[in-house]
This record gives C-alpha cells, sequence and structure tokens, in this order.
C-alpha cells in the first residue's frame, strides 16, 4: 500500500485532519480500500463520532497493492499524536508518502521527502509501530434533519474560540429569523446572533423553533482549524445528534456528529 500527497493545499488539509483527529482519539484505524481512505472513530466518552472518505483521486497516488485484491481492505491502526506530529513536520517541498508491505505487518512508513533538492529542507524517514484496537464499526443511517446552515468555517472558529472563556456549553437556538448563540458561566455571558443573510445556505422547518445544548468542549475541537474547508455545515434535529460536515473537495469529507446534552 503506497499514498502520496504532493499538492501543497492538500498537504496541509491533511496536517489540519489529523490534528482534529487526535483531540477525540489517540488511536485511529485507518482503512485503505480499493477507491477510498475511509477512518471511523469515537472520543472516549462516546459523545463524538466522526466519519472520514477520502477518494482515491484526492491523492496524488494511491496504490493498494494486488496482493490484497480479493479482501475488502487494508486496515492499520496507529497512535495520532504521533502520526500528527511526523506529517507536521513537513517542509515546503516535502511530499507526504505514507506506505507498507506485507513483508512488515507490524508499522506503517511515513516518508517526507522533496522531488527537488532545497537547500536546507532534508528528506525525512520515519516508521511508527502498528498497534491493537478493537472498534465496532457503526453504521451511520442518512435522516432529514430540522435545520440546516452553511457558515465560513474561519467565522465559526472564531466565535467557538471566544465561547470558551465564557462556557462549558453551547445552546443553539434557530427560528426563520435567526440562529443565536449562547455560552455562560462563571465568567459572565456571551451570546452571538447570526442574521440568516449572513449564511451561506440556511433552511428549517416552516414554523419550527429549535433549542439545543450540546459540549461546547466538543463543538470547538471540530471547530480548530479552517484549513479543512473554507465553509462548514452545520445539521440540528431534536431527534438526531448534531452533524457538522467539511468537504474536502474531489467528493470527499470528515463529518463530525455529537450528541446533545440531555436538559431536565
Amino acid at each position: 500500500m503506497k499514498v502520496t500527497i504532493s499538492n501543497k493545499n492538500k498537504k496541509d488539509l491533511f496536517v489540519a485532519l489529523f490534528q482534529i483527529i487526535k483531540g477525540c482519539t489517540s488511536v485511529v484505524r485507518v482503512i485503505f480500500q480499493q477507491d477510498k481512505m475511509y477512518i471511523q472513530g469515537m472520543d472516549k466518552s462516546h459523545i463524538c463520532l466522526f466519519e472520514v472518505n477520502i477518494q482515491k483521486k484526492w491523492f496524488d497516488e494511491y496504490i493498494v497493492d494486488e496482493y490484497i485484491a480479493n479482501e475488502s481492505a487494508i486496515v492499520l491502526c496507529f497512535d495520532t499524536n504521533i502520526f500528527h506530529l511526523i506529517i507536521s513536520s513537513k517542509q515546503e517541498s516535502h511530499n507526504i508518502i505514507i506506505h507498507s508491505t506485507s513483508n512488515d505487518s507490524d508499522s506503517i512508513n511515513i516518508d517526507l521527502v522533496s522531488q527537488e533538492h532545497t537547500k536546507g529542507e532534508f528528506n525525512k524517514y520515519f516508521k511508527i509501530p502498528l498497534v491493537d484496537y478493537d472498534y465496532d464499526e457503526m453504521n451511520i443511517p442518512v435522516v432529514e434533519y430540522d435545520a440546516e446552515f452553511s457558515i465560513s468555517s474561519k467565522k465559526i472558529c472564531e466565535i467557538m474560540s471566544q465561547m470558551l472563556a465564557f462556557g462549558s456549553d453551547l445552546n443553539i437556538k434557530c427560528s426563520e429569523e435567526k440562529i443565536d448563540l449562547v455560552t455562560d458561566g462563571i465568567a459572565g455571558e456571551m451570546l452571538v446572533n447570526i442574521p440568516i443573510d449572513d449564511l451561506n445556505e440556511y433552511s428549517i422547518v416552516e414554523g419550527d423553533v429549535i433549542d439545543l445544548k450540546y459540549s461546547l468542549n466538543y463543538i470547538s475541537k471540530m471547530c480548530l482549524t479552517n484549513k479543512l474547508s473554507s465553509e462548514v455545515i452545520f445539521s440540528i434535529s431534536a431527534n438526531y445528534p448534531m452533524k457538522i460536515n467539511y468537504d474536502l473537495g474531489d467528493n470527499s469529507s470528515i463529518v463530525f456528529y455529537i450528541a446533545p446534552k440531555i436538559t431536565d
């Protein structure tokens, strides 16, 4: 198995992707299928579920060895913190190359190499051990949400960062006229009013008013960076976990599901 990322924007995106994933889990199970790279995982508290689909065409090179052609996929489990530490040490001219062989089934290789030598930028080669990790993959149904809105990822990152100073819970209140984000705590209260006209897209069931509470700490982890996509789509409903969707391009995405807090 071998995958290569040489596009500058996609290299930065891939690093940002694992920056968020390592905030959810210390170990990840990556499945290299014939047509895509797939990841599903959950945090230890079982509050947040994430799902990553990156299509074969997203990568500059994507090879799943012929010797496993009769198998469903190659499954590799490794430490997310170490993996992110490695790929984030890339320099401007480096390609990110991830590969493994059947002769060495206990480790995965990560190479940071330049096609052309740039003075001061040295090629780096890493090998990290694979780990045993039991994870029961969940089937995520397609559902209709009561409200959906698309907003600038840069704006929502700024808002979440500011709100963390005031509280640990986030109330999302949606109506046909506006969206209010509210948090409060010992330091005080912060309310952000988002007019509908300022959203890229917005839809809500006619006449519906939604008022739900979520963990602000978890949502802020999902909105840690704006490098994944220029915008992020939130889908909320009283009957389902919140869905946070980043479009990574080339029909690829990372989606987070966060359970609401139960209120009296």
